[in-house]
């Protein structure tokens, strides 16, 4: 099964690189920096998910391939402007180009790979905190917002990419020891990846569109 996951120079993402490949899949590294994954011992394309430049050229790069499984991981935390009163709306437009539109873009873009792939799946990396109904502590507006409209594009993808065949859901990878979660997050990114991995292998048609969370079950909307 060919894998192509974007986001893949740290954290989750070269750790899904890691688990994909030691489980006998192939896994396809898509990065801003090429020398940040050489080490995985894959197949890396250079790209910027958050720029129409970035995914025409992995596309071509793809080119009459077929893909199994997409993952949309790729995703950025702003350092500071998220709080009201202090609001960067720089960063937060740059935060939405690469958080919720390069998740379409690729997604679109690698559509007919998809349609010619046996796994027909599409996974984006979200958030808890993009869930509305859990958002108990405000804040974190270019973050939040650009994750729930992760969300709603996937739950929309599910419904146009189903004639087919081909299944989308937002995955919730917990508050995991990445750079972006940092050290004193409760979840191992192994762990986390473990359960995400569990959670995509049994994606399908009836599932479709959902949020689904690392341990098991849904998280909230």
């Amino acid at each position: 099964m060919l894998h192509v996951v974007t986001g893949a120079s740290r954290g989750l993402g070269r750790e899904l690189v890691r688990q994909l490949t030691a489980r006998g899949d192939t896994a396809i590294a898509v990065v801003r920096n090429p020398d940040s994954a050489r080490d995985l011992g894959v197949e890396v394309i250079a790209a910027d998910v958050a720029t129409a430049a970035g995914v025409a050229h992995l596309a071509a790069a793809i080119g009459d391939r077929a893909i199994d499984v997409l993952i949309n991981n790729a995703g950025v935390w702003p350092d500071d402007g998220q709080a009201l009163g202090r609001l960067d709306y720089d960063a937060l437009a740059a935060t939405f180009a690469t958080n919720a539109l390069g998740p379409l873009r690729v997604t679109e873009a690698l559509w007919p790979a998809l349609r010619r792939g046996r796994g027909k799946k599409v996974a984006h990396l979200s958030s808890g905190m993009a869930s509305i109904a859990d958002n108990s502590s405000g804040g974190w507006y270019g973050y939040r917002m650009s994750k729930a409209a992760l969300n709603m594009a996937s739950r929309s993808l599910a419904r146009d990419l189903a004639a087919d065949g081909i299944a989308s859901a937002v995955l919730d990878p917990g508050w995991a020891q990445t750079d972006m979660g940092g050290p004193h997050a409760p979840t191992p990114v192994a762990e986390s990846v473990r359960g995400l991995l569990a959670q995509l292998d049994r994606l399908d048609l009836a599932t479709t569109g959902a949020f689904l969370h690392w341990r098991g079950g849904t998280t909230p909307w």
